[in-house]
């Protein structure tokens, strides 16, 4: 990442999650691309997936660009595209 800017889109399926409800019912669905990080691991979606292997920097961060994607996409001119 180049100052901390977001660098990779796709419009390629990257997997199953929250926002396929969107999608089955007709509504854009986004879904962020994820750090491999310790993603897959035993700890993910675990009891030991807890709030300490959060690093405050990445989720400082990670508001600000999905802030910054809500506040794009309430305020484009055009709505986005359907699949």
């Amino acid at each position: 990442m180049k100052n901390g800017e977001p660098t990779t889109l796709t419009l390629r399926n990257t997997g199953g999650t929250d926002h396929l409800s969107f999608d089955a019912i007709g509504l854009p669905g986004f879904q962020f691309i994820q750090d491999p990080i310790e993603y897959s691991t035993r700890t993910h979606h675990t009891s030991m997936d807890v709030y300490d292997k959060a690093v405050e920097d990445d989720l400082k961060h990670n508001a600000i660009i999905t802030a910054a994607f809500a506040w794009f996409a309430a305020n484009a001119d055009k709505r986005f595209p359907k699949k």
